[in-house]
C-alpha cells in the first residue's frame, strides 16, 4: 500500500504524455509514495519510444469509454486515496501533497476536488473558443457547490470504491458528477482544495468544443435516472441565460471578449439540440 495512485486514461492523446509524466515527476510528495497508472484505452497507436520512469505502469483496456478505462485502473491501483486526471492536464509541483493533507485532515472521510486552471496557449492572441474555455470551461468549486466534481482533477478514498463499487463502465460523459452524486449520498463528503490544482489547455478550435457538448448531452440523456434525464433535455431546450450571465461576468475577459463567447454560448445549445434530436432517433452517444 503506498499514499496516493495516479489513474489517467489516454484514448490518441500520447502526444500530450510526456507533458504530464514531467509534471508529476515534479511532485513535492516523495515518488515511493505515488504511482501513477497510464490506461490506453484502444489508441489507433502507442508510442514505441517512449520512456516511463520506475513509478509509472502502462495497461491496457479495450472496453471504449474514459470511465471504463479509469475502472481498470482503480483495479490493479495499490493507493490508499486514488487521484483521477486526463491525459492533457499538466498538475502543478504542490498537486498531490496538497490533496493528501486536504484528506489526511478530514479522517480519510472526504473525496477531494482539485482545482482547474484553463489556461490559453497565449493570452495576447486568444482565439473565441479559447476564450470560451477560459470565462467557463471546468469550474471545479461551483462544482463542487453543486454536489459533484470533474474527474479532470478528482481524489477518491479506496475505501469509497469498496462500499459503492466503481464508475458506470457505460457511459462517455458524466460518470464522475453519477459517481461523486453516490458516494455523497452513501455519507462521504465532497470538499475543495485549490492548492491540488491542474492546469488545462484552452480548446483552441470550435469542433473540440461541438464534440464535449455532444458528449456531454449523449452521457446525460442516455445514462442516469429517468427524472434526471428528463430535466436535462428540457433545460436543454432553453435559452442559455445562465451561461450568458457567467460569459458576461467573466473577470479574464474584455468586454468584447465576453460577447464573443455568448455567440459560442448560443452555436453550442444549438448543437446539444441537434445531438439530443439524433440520439432520439437512435443515434450512439459520442465518446472521448
Amino acid at each position: 500500500m503506498i499514499n496516493i495512485s495516479v489513474v489517467v486514461p489516454i484514448f490518441n492523446h500520447w502526444h500530450l504524455v510526456p507533458y504530464l509524466l514531467k509534471g508529476v515527476g515534479e511532485q513535492e510528495l516523495a515518488s515511493n509514495q505515488f504511482e501513477l497508472i497510464l490506461v490506453d484505452n484502444g489508441s489507433d497507436s502507442i508510442p514505441t519510444d517512449l520512456e516511463l520512469p520506475g513509478w509509472c505502469t502502462l495497461i491496457e483496456c479495450l472496453t471504449p469509454g474514459s470511465y471504463a478505462a479509469r475502472n481498470a485502473g482503480i483495479a490493479v491501483a495499490r493507493g490508499q486515496l486514488l487521484a483521477f486526471t486526463d491525459a492533457d492536464c499538466v498538475p502543478t509541483p504542490e498537486w498531490l501533497s496538497s490533496a493528501w493533507r486536504y484528506w489526511s485532515d478530514t479522517q480519510g472521510r472526504s473525496l477531494v476536488a482539485g482545482g482547474v486552471s484553463i489556461e490559453p496557449a497565449d493570452w495576447n492572441a486568444m482565439s473565441v473558443c479559447e476564450m470560451y474555455d477560459v470565462a467557463l470551461g471546468l469550474p471545479q468549486q461551483r462544482y463542487v457547490r453543486n454536489g459533484y466534481a470533474v474527474t479532470a482533477n478528482l481524489f477518491i478514498p479506496r475505501l469509497v470504491f469498496e462500499e459503492i463499487g466503481f464508475f458506470d463502465a457505460k457511459r462517455f460523459s458524466g460518470g464522475d458528477a453519477d459517481f461523486c452524486r453516490r458516494a455523497t449520498a452513501s455519507g462521504w463528503s465532497l470538499g475543495y482544495c485549490e492548492a491540488a490544482r491542474v492546469r488545462h489547455p484552452a480548446r483552441q478550435k470550435l469542433e473540440e468544443l461541438c464534440t464535449k457538448q455532444r458528449r456531454v448531452v449523449g452521457g446525460q440523456l442516455r445514462s442516469g435516472p429517468l427524472r434526471r434525464r428528463l430535466k436535462y433535455g428540457v433545460a436543454l431546450m432553453l435559452p442559455p441565460a445562465r451561461a450568458w450571465v457567467m460569459a458576461l461576468r467573466s473577470k479574464r475577459l474584455l468586454l468584447g471578449q465576453r460577447l464573443q463567447v455568448c455567440g459560442v454560448v448560443a452555436y453550442l445549445k444549438l448543437v446539444g439540440l441537434v445531438e439530443m434530436l439524433r440520439l432520439l432517433l437512435g443515434g450512439m452517444p459520442e465518446r472521448r
